[in-house]
């Protein structure tokens, strides 16, 4: 697995944590907090977008 910089947790209430992580080669990571080594990988552009995306309340429909 390559070297990944983790980010500090993102936590809501209760113990829901994710971790966003990148590495040198530009893949981006997401991974709950604790389980860093079962990650969803994607580009940082696909990173980008699912952010924006999720800003831009295109998501709002799974609250």
């Amino acid at each position: 697995m390559p070297e990944i910089t983790w980010e500090e947790p993102f936590c809501t209430e209760g113990n829901n944590c994710f971790r966003i992580g990148t590495d040198a080669d530009g893949n981006a990571y997401i991974a709950v907090a604790g389980q860093e080594d079962h990650p969803l990988t994607d580009s940082r552009e696909a990173l980008r977008a699912l952010i924006r995306g999720i800003r831009a309340g295109e998501a709002d429909h799974l609250l």
